[in-house]
């Protein structure tokens, strides 16, 4: 069973024991997309507002489907960590953008994130048959 890592060079720089997707392929390819924040490409620098680092991970989460040759209708489930609840409509349209009318499985939590500027962080599974 081949198990691949994408780490694009256009997203943020992976942490320490840290893929942004793992793909294991076999009958089926499955892609398991890290936990993503909104930090840009240099790694370093992240918008301030929700809307804006929501739209960061949006794309990078696209940047990584394409990398492994997918796209947002392959995927299968999404979680989303929110800072506060208050960001639920703002998250609700945003993934709506994104998704059109494709379903896959989803969770949203409210928590306690690693960094006090994230206001979000989002982890996902892609899927297609080879």
């Amino acid at each position: 069973m081949p198990i691949t890592s994408f780490n694009p060079d256009d997203v943020f720089p992976p942490y320490t024991n840290y893929s942004h997707a793992i793909e294991v392929s076999g009958d089926s390819r499955l892609l398991f997309i890290s936990g993503l924040n909104g930090y840009r490409s240099d790694g370093t620098t992240m918008p301030e507002s929700f809307e804006d680092q929501a739209e960061q991970i949006w794309q990078h989460l696209g940047t990584i489907l394409n990398a492994a040759g997918l796209t947002y209708t392959d995927l299968i489930s999404t979680r989303t960590y929110l800072a506060d609840p208050k960001y639920r409509a703002a998250n609700t349209a945003l993934r709506a953008k994104y998704l059109g009318e494709h379903r896959p499985s989803l969770t949203v939590v409210c928590c306690q994130l690693l960094d006090p500027a994230w206001k979000l962080e989002m982890e996902a599974v892609a899927a297609t048959s080879t």
